[in-house]
């Protein structure tokens, strides 16, 4: 029998072994690992970034095998899931979903996602590196799902483990290519659905043993081994890649619980800060809007409110005399040899900088898309233009609205918090479409100059007041209109010869961030 080793040994064994798991895993900025007492049958965890090793389990298979071995191969498979699978949060979103899909439970989904990034995990240790790991398993306890597990250890590492999974399964999985990180997707697809009875079945088990949580044994995959910031990025990326917002709705609700203790809320805001339950569309439309918005470097030009000379023009009899140049002139006032300066406002850097506000008209019609359903382009292009505004220091006002001389309409005042603004620029009424044009004014009065962004299909009843409040107005307007219709040509018609009102027709719904985004990057003087 092998010597235990107390916990300070056990304190001292990871001291002896971090530098060589590190080096070995090519130095992965984590802190180092410490021993303690976790809760349930787990061997280790990870929460922030900080491993932690069970004393216990420790303790238990310090019995069968030398204690340095055991936390080699622990550490080598909980460094592993930081620096190879999953790697980000985005590819932990995507590995569920992809289970989600075959499974359709959340908790098979969780079980079945975890299983194939340990599979993913061990085999490149085993493959790559020279790992204890293989004598660990030889020696850990198991269940059904487990045997089958070890038994492909066996068929792909080929090394024995003494395991007795089904053979035909063990085939089937031993033909997925693990360490293809671009086919993950479709692999995890294909060993979900293989494995499939075998968690039904587990999960058959624990359901007549009532309490009793069927737990994985190298430890859980949940959130908490990733800070803040990578779920930042990862739900960003994500809602990029999603199959839609049905898809990511679903994902973000089953990890719900473990968002809002994140700070996704909605009474702390669902940028950070605890709150309560997480309104998914709203974050969809949020995170997905991050993705087209690019840092601005603000540079205004200004005019001075003088004149200065900058080219020169023959001067004719009547032309003002003191616009001669008497150097270029030789003394001499004859048409023919006077040359007279042509004078322009001087244009220069201002001392400060400023962005102007901006007013998003939109329409939420029944014409329109309902962005709770189906992802809305109109409303994913406001987004962007809120986000574009608000990163300049600018505040947003909105203009909800569907039929508003019945009411329906949402005004609101200009705000500086995102996810108020996505709120309004979310909601939809349906049913006609009308624009009372009154609602507008506290919105034109509360700012200097603000810019203006319309986006609808422009089949709007009273379209001709909208044209000539937009005629006589010198704000900045962006119309971005989706699809044909007479409505849209007797617009686009009646505003050809405003310089101060931009159209775009959207044919490709794609391509209104871009569209979005090129004029604001033309009202920041191009230096996007």
């Amino acid at each position: 029998m092998v010597e235990k080793v107390r916990p300070s040994k056990q304190t001292e064994a990871v001291d002896r072994l971090w530098q060589k798991v590190r080096r070995k895993h090519l130095f992965p900025e984590i802190p180092k690992p410490r021993v303690g007492q976790i809760h349930g049958n787990v061997a280790m965890e990870m929460k922030n970034k900080q491993i932690t090793l069970s004393g216990d389990f420790l303790d238990r298979l310090g019995e069968k095998m030398e204690t340095e071995e055991v936390l080699e191969a622990l550490l080598d498979h909980g460094v592993g899931h930081h620096s190879y699978c999953p790697w980000d949060f985005k590819t932990h979103l995507t590995i569920y979903a992809e289970a989600k899909r075959v499974v359709g439970d959340k908790d098979l989904a969780k079980r079945a996602a975890g299983c194939f990034m340990d599979v993913v995990v061990d085999t490149n240790c085993v493959k790559r590196n020279e790992t204890t790991l293989p004598r660990l398993y030889r020696n850990m306890e198991r269940g059904l799902l487990e045997e089958v597990i070890f038994s492909l250890y066996e068929k792909i590492w080929g090394i024995d483990l003494g395991s007795r999974g089904d053979p035909k399964t063990v085939r089937r999985l031993s033909r997925i290519p693990y360490l293809d990180r671009g086919r993950w997707p479709e692999s995890v697809h294909r060993f979900t659905r293989v494995i499939k009875q075998l968690l039904e079945e587990e999960q058959r088990e624990q359901s007549q043993e009532k309490g009793k949580e069927r737990e994985n044994m190298m430890g859980g995959h949940d959130l908490s081994s990733f800070s803040p910031e990578e779920v930042d990025q990862g739900l960003r990326d994500f809602a990029k890649e999603a199959r839609g917002l049905k898809e990511f709705r679903e994902v973000v609700e089953d990890f719900e619980g473990e968002l809002t203790d994140l700070g996704y809320g909605t009474e702390g805001g669902m940028g950070r800060g605890r709150g309560g339950l997480i309104d998914a569309d709203i974050l969809y439309y949020m995170k997905l809007a991050e993705n087209y918005s690019i840092p601005i470097r603000k540079k205004c030009l200004e005019k001075r409110g003088y004149m200065h000379p900058h080219s020169h023009s023959p001067w004719e009899v009547g032309k003002p005399v003191q616009d001669i140049d008497v150097w270029t002139s030789f003394g001499k006032i004859m048409p023919g040899i006077t040359q007279t300066w042509k004078k322009h406002w001087g244009k220069t850097f201002g001392d400060q900088e400023s962005t102007p506000d901006c007013i998003i008209l939109i329409d939420s019609s029944g014409s329109m898309i309902n962005p709770r359903k189906n992802l809305s382009y109109a409303v994913l292009g406001a987004a962007c233009a809120t986000d574009a505004y608000l990163r300049n220091g600018a505040r947003v006002g909105a203009y909800n609205f569907s039929d508003a001389p019945m009411g329906n309409r949402i005004v609101l005042d200009f705000a500086s918090e995102r996810e108020v603004i996505y709120r309004v620029l979310c909601k939809y009424f349906g049913g006609g479409t009308a624009l009372n044009l009154k609602d507008l004014e506290p919105l034109m009065k509360g700012a200097q100059n603000p810019d203006i962004f319309l986006i609808t299909d422009m089949k709007i009843t009273n379209l001709g007041k909208i044209i000539t409040y937009l005629s006589g107005i010198k704000n900045r307007v962006t119309a971005v209109y989706i699809g044909e219709s007479n409505y849209a040509h007797r617009f686009t018609k009646a505003m050809a010869d405003k310089g101060n009102v931009s159209i775009f027709n959207v044919t490709r719904k794609e391509d209104i961030p871009k569209i979005v985004l090129g004029k604001i990057r033309e009202y920041f003087g191009g230096t996007i």
